[in-house]
Order: C-alpha cells, then sequence, then structure tokens
C-alpha cells in the first residue's frame, strides 16, 4: 500500500487547535455566573464627592463630568446580567403587555449565545448597554482587561444586531454614594472610551431573591414624593420568579400615578443608544457570535458526551467481569472434572495446581484442558502439526523463535516452516544455519505477511496449522494446549494467550497490563458470547479445512488475522480463546514503534471491521458475531476513543472553569475501578499485581496516545489513503538465550 499523506497530521492539530481554542472562548465567556457577593476591602476609598453626591448617569464627554438624574415620575427598569433564554422573554411579554420599555445592561457572552433575543430586545423599543463580556469585576481588573471586555461586548453587539452601544454599567456596581475610588477610576476610564456609565437609584438586589414585597419595597423607595429613578433589577443568572412578579406590580402600582417607565436615553433626552456599524464590523461581529454559540455547543455536547463515556466504561467493567468470571468456571471446572476421570486421586499429570498456569511437561496426556462441550476423549487428540513462522527481517528473534517451536512436549509430530519473505538482513541464513531437521525454509519475494503465511499453508502436510510471528517463543506445553480445543469439530480455529516478554520498563509494564486486562478480559466476554473476533499473529492453531473455506490468510487489510479471524466466525466455526496456551511476544521497545504497530493494527481492524460489515444484518451465527462483536468494537474500540482527546479536553476545562470535584472524582473512580478489575484480570492470568502501580500513569499517558491512534486511523481511512505495512525494529529480547524457555518476570 502506499505510504499515508502527511496532511492527516495538519488536520489533527487543527482540529485539536480549534478544539482547545472553543473550549477556551466558551472558559473565558463563563469565568463568573452573574451578580454575587464579593469580597471588598475593608476600608475602601470613596469616590470624589462630586460623584458620590450626584445622579446615576455618568457623562464624561468632552473630558467633563455631567451627572444626570430621571426626571420626576420617570422610571428606567434597568435589567442587567442577560439575556437570558428563559426569563428575558417573560420579562419582554409582561413589558410590552403594560407598554413599558426597559434598559438591559447585557453581558456580551449571553449576547453571542442568544443573538435572536438581543434583537427582539431591541425591536420592542428596549435599549441595551453593556455590561463587559464575562462579568468582570472592573474595579479590580487592569485597564486592558476592561478595554478588552468593552470591546468584546461591542462585537457581539455588532454580530447579533449590527449595533453598538453608548451606554455601559459595571459589575458589582450599585448607587453613586456608595462608588469607591478603584471604580470611579474604572468608570472614568470607559467614560473616556465614550461610554455614558450608568449607576442605580434604587437597588433592589433581587439577584439574593429576598422576596417579591422586598424587591417592591426597594423599587418604590421614593414614590410618596414623586421623584424618577433609576431601578437595577436582573434578567438573568437564577430564578427570576419574584423578578417578574415584582416587576408586575411596580408597573400596577405607579401607572395609575401617571409615572411612565421608558429607556434611559428617551428619559434623558440624550441621543439614542445604539449605533448601527459598517459591514465589516458585522462581519467581525458575526464570527465572534458563531465561535461562541459554537462553543457553547460544544460544552453541552461534550459533558453530555463525558457523562455518557463514564457510564458506557462502568458497563463495560460491569460487564467484562462477570463474563471473565463465568469463562474461568466454566473452563477450570471442566478442566478438574476431567483430571478427575482421567487418573486416580484427580491430579493432572502436569502435577500443576488447580486454576494456576505453569510451564511443566504434560506428556502423552489424552485428556483435554478445553473449553465447553470437552467431555468426551478425542479419537486423535494430537494429531500431526505444521507450525509456520512468516518472517521479514527478523534476525534477532528468529533462532530463539524456533527453538522454542521444536522444544516442545507436544506427543505429535510437528514441522516447523520458516517462510522468509524477502529479508535483507540474516534472518534465512540464521534459521539454516540451525541445521534442524524438523525445520523447513522457504525463501520468497517480498510480498508481505499474508501472502508469507498461505506460501507456508500450501506447502504443510498436516491438517492442523498453527500460526506463530517471527518474534514470538512458546513454552514447552504451549503446543499441547493451543491444539488440544480443535478436537472438537465445531471448533475452526484456537487463540492463544500472548504474553509480554520485554516488560521491565515503564513502556513494557503498560502494554503488559493492556495485554492482560484489555486483550485478554476481552477474549474472555468473546469466548463466552462465541464471538472472537481476532486470533493474534503471535499465536493461533487453525483448521486447514476452515482457512480453506474462507480462501486462506487474507491479504486486503493490514489486520489479516483480525480479518481472517472474523471470517471464520462467520463461518459458523467457533473461535475459542485458550488461556493456558502461552507465548511470549516482543511488544515495541520505543512510543515511536508503539505508535507504528498501533496505528496499523487500529486501521487493518477498521478496514476488517468495514469488510465484515454485512453479518451484522445476517442470520444464524454469522449475525450474531456481527451483532455482539462488530456492534462492541465499534463502540469501545473507535467511537469513544475517537472522541475520548475531546472528553478529557473536556474534563480539564471542567478543572479549570468548572467545580474541579466532578472531573477529580469520576477520574478517581474510574481509576479505582481499572485497578480493581485490573487485579482481577491479572490473578485470572496467574500474574502479580505489582505492575498495577503504573495504572493512573498509564491512564494519563498511554491511553491518550491509543486514543490519538484511533483519530489519525479514522482521519487516513477518511482521507481514503492507504496506509503501507509499519515494520517494528526489534532488539532481540531472546537473541541472547535461543532455546531457553522464558519464565514470568517477576
Amino acid at each position: 500500500m502506499r505510504r499515508e499523506p502527511r496532511g492527516h497530521w495538519v488536520l489533527l492539530l487543527l482540529g485539536g487547535l480549534a478544539l482547545a481554542v472553543l473550549l477556551l472562548l466558551d472558559g473565558f465567556a463563563h469565568g463568573a455566573v452573574g451578580e454575587a457577593p464579593r469580597v471588598e476591602p475593608a476600608h475602601p476609598a470613596p469616590a470624589p464627592s462630586e460623584v458620590t453626591s450626584g445622579g446615576p448617569v455618568l457623562n464624561m464627554a468632552g473630558g467633563t463630568l455631567h451627572s444626570l438624574r430621571m426626571p420626576a415620575k420617570t422610571i428606567a427598569l434597568t435589567f442587567d446580567d442577560g439575556p437570558d433564554p428563559e426569563w428575558t422573554p417573560r420579562l419582554l411579554d409582561l413589558l410590552r403587555r403594560r407598554g413599558a420599555r426597559a434598559t438591559f445592561f447585557t453581558i456580551g457572552a449571553h449576547i453571542a449565545e442568544n443573538p435572536g433575543l438581543t434583537r427582539r430586545i431591541l425591536r420592542e423599543g428596549n435599549e441595551i448597554g453593556s455590561h463587559t463580556y464575562t462579568h468582570i469585576d472592573m474595579a479590580t481588573a487592569p485597564a486592558w482587561r476592561n478595554r478588552l471586555e468593552l470591546d468584546l461586548t461591542q462585537r457581539a453587539l455588532a454580530g447579533a444586531a449590527g449595533v453598538h452601544t453608548r451606554l455601559m454599567r459595571m459589575p458589582y456596581s450599585s448607587g453613586p454614594d456608595g462608588l469607591t475610588d478603584a471604580e470611579w477610576r474604572a468608570a472614568r476610564l470607559a467614560g473616556g472610551d465614550g461610554y455614558v456609565v450608568v449607576l442605580t437609584d434604587r437597588d433592589t438586589e433581587d439577584w439574593a431573591m429576598p422576596g417579591t414585597a422586598k424587591i417592591v419595597q426597594s423599587a418604590l423607595a421614593a414614590e410618596r414624593r414623586g421623584e424618577g429613578a433609576v431601578v437595577m433589577l436582573h434578567d438573568s443568572g437564577g430564578d427570576r420568579t419574584q423578578t417578574l412578579a415584582a416587576v408586575e406590580q411596580i408597573i400596577e402600582r405607579l401607572q395609575p400615578q401617571g409615572y411612565r417607565f421608558t429607556t434611559l436615553t428617551e428619559a434623558l433626552r440624550m441621543p439614542a443608544a445604539e449605533v448601527p456599524v459598517p459591514a465589516r464590523e458585522k462581519a467581525v461581529g458575526w464570527t465572534l457570535v458563531t465561535a461562541q454559540r459554537a462553543a457553547s455547543t460544544l460544552t453541552g455536547a461534550l459533558g453530555a458526551l463525558f457523562g455518557l463515556a463514564g457510564v458506557l466504561y462502568a458497563a463495560r467493567l460491569v460487564v467484562l467481569l462477570p463474563f471473565a468470571h463465568v469463562h474461568m468456571r466454566r473452563v477450570r471446572g471442566r478442566r478438574r472434572g476431567r483430571r478427575i476421570r482421567g487418573r486416580p486421586g484427580g491430579a493432572d499429570r502436569s502435577g500443576e495446581a488447580p486454576g494456576r498456569q505453569g510451564d511443566g511437561p504434560v506428556c502423552g496426556s489424552p485428556i483435554l484442558p478445553g473449553i465447553p462441550g470437552y467431555d468426551e476423549l478425542p479419537p486423535d487428540p494430537f494429531p500431526p502439526l505444521s507450525v509456520i513462522v512468516p518472517a521479514y527481517n527478523e534476525e534477532a528473534g528468529i533462532a530463539a523463535t524456533v527453538m522454542s517451536l521444536l522444544d516442545t512436549d507436544y506427543p505429535g509430530a510437528v514441522e516447523v516452516i520458516v517462510v522468509d519473505d524477502g529479508s535483507t538482513d540474516r534472518t534465512a541464513e540464521i534459521v539454516q544455519a540451525l541445521g534442524l531437521p524438523r525445520v523447513r525454509l522457504v525463501r520468497k519475494g517480498n510480498g508481505g505477511k499474508p501472502s508469507a503465511l498461505n506460501a507456508g499453508v500450501a506447502l504443510a502436510g498436516t491438517e492442523v496449522l498453527v500460526l506463530v510471528d517471527g518474534d514470538t517463543v512458546f513454552q514447552r506445553d504451549t503446543l499441547r494446549h493451543l491444539v488440544a480445543p480443535l478436537a472438537d469439530p465445531r471448533v475452526g480455529a484456537v487463540s492463544g494467550n500472548t504474553k509480554v516478554a520485554n516488560r521491565g520498563g515503564i513502556l513494557g509494564r503498560w502494554q503488559h497490563i493492556e495485554y492482560v486486562i484489555g486483550f485478554n478480559l476481552d477474549r474472555r466476554m468473546f469466548d463466552v458470547l462465541q464471538c472472537m473476533p481476532t486470533v493474534p499473529g503471535a499465536i493461533g492453531a487453525f483448521r486447514r479445512a476452515a482457512l480453506a473455506r474462507v480462501g486462506g490468510v487474507p491479504g486486503d487489510t493490514l489486520a489479516e488475522d483480525t480479518d481472517l479471524t472474523m471470517a471464520i466466525c462467520r463461518t459458523g466455526l467457533r473461535v475459542v480463546y485458550e488461556e493456558k496456551a502461552l507465548a511470549w511476544t516482543e511488544a515495541p521497545s520505543s512510543l515511536r514503534q508503539l505508535w507504528r504497530q498501533r496505528y496499523r493494527w487500529c486501521y487493518g481492524t477498521m478496514q476488517a471491521m468495514w469488510k465484515h460489515r454485512r453479518s451484522v444484518f445476517e442470520r444464524g451465527g454469522s449475525g450474531r458475531f456481527g451483532r455482539r462483536c462488530l456492534t462492541y468494537l465499534a463502540v469501545f474500540q473507535v467511537l469513544l476513543p475517537l472522541f475520548a482527546p475531546a472528553v478529557d479536553l473536556f474534563a480539564l476545562y471542567g478543572l479549570v472553569f468548572l467545580d474541579p470535584m466532578t472531573p477529580i472524582l469520576m477520574w478517581t473512580v474510574f481509576a479505582a475501578a481499572q485497578t480493581a478489575a485490573g487485579a482481577y484480570a491479572l490473578w485470572l492470568d496467574g500474574e502479580p499485581i505489582r505492575p498495577l502501580w503504573t495504572l493512573p500513569l498509564q491512564q494519563v499517558v498511554y491511553r491518550q496516545l491509543m486514543y490519538l491512534v484511533v483519530v489519525q486511523s479514522v482521519v487516513t481511512a477518511l482521507l481514503g489513503a492507504g496506509l503501507r505495512w509499519h515494520t517494528i525494529r526489534r532488539t532481540g529480547t531472546f537473541a541472547d538465550a535461543p532455546g531457553v524457555q522464558p519464565t514470568t518476570p517477576r
């Protein structure tokens, strides 16, 4: 296949950058949620007396302060923190019904998220002022941040309604008499930029929900004197039922007395607050509005996905562990029964304790350590075997592989066929130099692993075939355990138990944990459900008839082992997992090599899933396989990993901008559940649990790497790009001691 293009990396980086920018934009926009108590200095310096003793409207046009008050019997109802999709429409309905108009001091982020509601406010004769973009405390923020907040709000207004505004109210402000020197500096800065700064005469503190009567009382404090007033209320930031009821009562009470309810600029005979903007400003504003709405939608979607992913992963663990337990009881229970029938006293000829893996010989035993349905003795428990080893540049470990295959306690005849697939190193010379009579070396031009396997199958002289990678070492009893389940005519293939040999470093431990917890727990479940997706290339036994029935090893996907297994499952033959058939393999020793291997695995698996997609709609065993296996793979190996990086980014977003306890608690619970499941999986495999100390770090680093592999594979597939075969550089884990059986690393 042709080499994959580098353009997909550009797409991945741009996509990740866009996602991060949108999350940061949403986090910035919602850094504060509205009016709330704030910590103030014990004795703040007051603003100048000409400000504190003046009116609530500060106009600093021309560099001179003009303090303005409302005319008699004129009420300017002002509403902060909106627009809100729930409360602002109800408030607008009330104002229209009562023939009143108001001034809305809006938050820029809310304008961007509710552009239609912003336009309705203006369309119904009300006016809009700026309340900053994120409800920032302008008294404590630096001047550049204040200007940025006001500028962003103007751009949001331009994008939503095509206007700018001349009015501004500082968040956390109240009446002129309470203005501090710090607030005055911020107000003066805004006034110098052309804003009319609006404070209030009547701060109802409705944000604290003191009760409808209290809100009305605060708004009508000077009713008897017939004074006009700027009344501060809120249309966002929480339940505004009391505010709505209070506004209706205020209007009902004052309108019969000749009060009028209008906008600030109209009451003070000032130019209209809104100023139309040119097309360029509208375009810039539209971009901001679109980005903010996309960010808000994205955050909501990721929040839902975060919860869904947590539920699905928890459900996966809940399902896997019982299936593993059922598999263990079913397989090992039948073994105990067969040992009792096979030998007085119930001892296995290997001398093993029940439920433990071992590497001692079991020579000549007619008892099958198998799967459900193996209660009767087969007519030929140990048929002749052909072990096929495809090899391309495997000089580092090929000798150890071949020697381990011959150093076996398998009672039947064993031939080893090494197919050198055009190696450019000394692979063929090393095999030839061994000079072993039961080893055949076949040289062919480079055609890929499936081609090498099919060449070996064609030359094999037996009906049972074992396919082995050139970097894999068997234990002495592996072949005996691996072939035994084939005594059942319903079984077409057997998956062995692959172990990581080079698990010394942190990367090796992570892969060891993944093999045991991820791969083997899944295989136990697939075995019980009779829908095994993969017999690993490192160790698998096949009937020749099963291979012939599916046309041999397929070469049109990069995961030929998965493709082959799925094809066999669709014939109705069973593919089973034998936990005691151990194979030690050399895992990638660097992140680069690991990435290349998993990229090929993932891309090839998706190719195989697509190739066999019709099995989901078929009947019988093929349909059962498709609906169970392909659905599971699609959810847990494609869809969830595909969105997992975004979910992880959202978790970081939650730590910074939301309640950090939620993502921390979910991660802690998930890590604890993974650790418990890992301990059980290691126990089932007869492994020590000491490597579990690396599991939390694996969840933070290794898991994300595997997710990115899925993302890259999907992007490659969507771009229609082919992926070439990736070879892994071997370090020769078994090269120093060929023929010596490995023991479980401790």
